[in-house]
C-alpha cells in the first residue's frame, strides 16, 4: 500500500535530503514537496510531485494535505531572517504551523513530524541537555519554533499523532546547489575552502557543538514515520549525534578532507587563543530517541567530501 508523504520546505537544505532519502528507502513512499509557488518536478528528484501552498488559505493547505499519511513540516524562516523581523518570525514559524495543523486534522493526516531546533534551550548550548531541560532560548528563531512546537503537540488526537524533533547542527551536501544553505557553518567552511583556499573564523573555534549528518537526520524521519504510536510518548525528541566536537576540530577535518579530495590544503585563519581560554562541555542527549530503536550510522567524512565536490563543481570561480 502506498504511503503518501508531504514535506513542506521540501526544496530546502534538510527537506531536499530527507525527500531523496525517503524515496531511496522504500518503494511504497510517494513524495509531495510543498512550495510557496508552483514548480515542475525537481530534476534532483523527478519522482516527487510539487504542490503550491498558500499559507493564508485554509483551502489551499487542506488541499495540499488531502490524502497524506505523514506530514513532515520544515517550512519556515531561518535565524537571520527571524532576527531581522521577529514579528514575521512568529507569523511564519508559529502561526503558519498552527494553520497547517488545522488543515492536517481536517484532511485526516495520520502523523505530523515537525522540525524544531536545539536552540529553544538556549542560544549557546552548554552542559547536559535533554528533553526535560527548561527552554530558555530568547532569539526570535528559537521562540517562534517553541511556539510552533506547542501548536504541533496540541494538535495530536486519536486520529493524528504528533512528533517534534529538536535538531542540533546538521550538515552535509544539499540535494542541489541552489539551496540557500551556504551560510551554515560546515557548508560555509567547505565553500570558503574551495573558493578562497582559506577558512576564516570569527571566534577561536573552541566552542562545542553537536554535529549530525544529514544522512542520519533523514534516517530519523524514516524511523519516526514508521514508529508505532505507543512509542511516541509525549512526541518530543532531541535529534543529534549525542557527542560534541569543537568547531576548530571540524575546521581541521574540512582542511584535511580538502587536501585529500581536491589536492590542496586551505589555510585556517582565526584569532589566536588567549591564556585561560577553554571549551565548555556539551552533552546534547539523545537517549530518548535511541530508546525507540534508532541507531546512528552517518559518515561525516563522506558528507564533507561530497560538499567539497559540489563546491568545486559550482562555485570554484566565485569569490
Amino acid at each position: 500500500m502506498t504511503h503518501r508523504i508531504l514535506i513542506t520546505g521540501g526544496m530546502g537544505f534538510v527537506g531536499g535530503r530527507v525527500a531523496q532519502s525517503l524515496v531511496a528507502a522504500r518503494a511504497d513512499y510517494e513524495l509531495t514537496l510543498g512550495s510557496r509557488a508552483a514548480h515542475a518536478n525537481p530534476s534532483w528528484l523527478p519522482s516527487a510531485q510539487v504542490v503550491a501552498m498558500d499559507w493564508h488559505s485554509p483551502q489551499s493547505l487542506t488541499s495540499a494535505c488531502d490524502g497524506i499519511d505523514t506530514l513532515v513540516h520544515l517550512a519556515g524562516m531561518n535565524d537571520g531572517a527571524c532576527l531581522y523581523n521577529p514579528v514575521a518570525a512568529l507569523e511564519v514559524n508559529a502561526v503558519n504551523t498552527a494553520r497547517l495543523m488545522q488543515a492536517a486534522n481536517v484532511a485526516g493526516v495520520r502523523r505530523v513530524i515537525y522540525f524544531s531546533t536545539a536552540h529553544v534551550y538556549s542560544s549557546s548550548l552548554v552542559g547536559d541537555i535533554d528533553e526535560f531541560t527548561l527552554p530558555k532560548g530568547h532569539h526570535p528563531y528559537a521562540t517562534s519554533h517553541r511556539a510552533a512546537e506547542d501548536a504541533v503537540l496540541a494538535a495530536a488526537n486519536t486520529n493524528m499523532s504528533s512528533v517534534v524533533l529538536r535538531l542540533s547542527n546538521s550538515f552535509g551536501v544539499p540535494a542541489h546547489s541552489a539551496v540557500n544553505t551556504w551560510m551554515l557553518l560546515m557548508n560555509d567552511l567547505c565553500r570558503q575552502a574551495v573558493t578562497l583556499r582559506s577558512m576564516t573564523l570569527r571566534s577561536r573555534g573552541l566552542q562545542r557543538r553537536d554535529f549530525i549528518t544529514l544522512q542520519d537526520v533523514s534516517r530519523v524521519v524514516a524511523h519516526m514515520t514508521d514508529l508505532p504510536n505507543d512509542q511516541i510518548g509525549d512526541g518530543l525528541f532531541n535529534v543529534g549525534s549525542g557527542k560534541s566536537e569543537r568547531v576548530i576540530d571540524m575546521v581541521e577535518l574540512v582542511q584535511s578532507r580538502c587536501a585529500e579530495v581536491l589536492g590542496y590544503s586551505s589555510a585556517i585563519i582565526r584569532p589566536e587563543p588567549a591564556e585561560g581560554d577553554k571549551s565548555f562541555d556539551l552533552n546534547y542527549r539523545i537517549d530518548k530517541l535511541l530508546s525507540t530503536g534508532f541507531s546512528l550510522c552517518g559518515n561525516a567524512v563522506l558528507e564533507i567530501d561530497e560538499t567539497l565536490r559540489m563546491c568545486d563543481d559550482c562555485f570554484l570561480n566565485v569569490n
